[in-house]
């Protein structure tokens, strides 16, 4: 257990699914996980939020991909809200506009049309709705001064 907490930390439902995995009983998992919280080794909402600072700036996740992720990894909504909270509108719309720009440029040559449409279909791959991937759009447009 501890070489997988070793390797990233894990949130208490992952580790408590790795004991299960191992037929581990359900009494000694439970106070191994409860003796693993106390010592601080098992934190979900430290956890949840460095996943969302860490997946929002490498990958440029939007809130409710991140909030997909962090639920699979059995982390509680409440938890969930709190963390995705930190990620704010405009942080949103300035991941998203880097990422359009990226693709945009990656894809000179293609015709405008269907450029436009593999960077908005990126961009809702990572979790952005409509209209903040059709400004995002625009945005990268501007940015690399092209016209609408």
């Amino acid at each position: 257990m501890l070489r997988r907490l070793d390797v990233r930390a894990r949130t208490r439902h992952e580790l408590a699914t790795a004991l299960r995995d191992k037929e581990v009983p359900e009494e000694i998992a439970t106070a191994v996980l409860e003796r693993f919280a106390e010592l601080g080794l098992i934190d979900d909402a430290d956890f949840a939020e460095q996943w969302v600072r860490s997946r929002h700036e490498s990958r440029g996740l939007s809130r409710r991909a991140l909030s997909q992720e962090l639920r699979l990894k059995g982390v509680d909504q409440r938890i969930i809200a709190e963390a995705v909270a930190e990620v704010s509108d405009d942080d949103e719309l300035d991941a998203a506009t880097q990422l359009a720009v990226g693709r945009l440029r990656s894809g000179q040559g293609v015709e405008k049309v269907r450029l436009d449409r593999r960077v908005l279909s990126a961009l809702a791959r990572k979790g952005y709705g409509p209209e903040v991937c059709w400004e995002a759009l625009r945005r990268a447009r501007g940015e690399l001064g092209e016209q609408e």
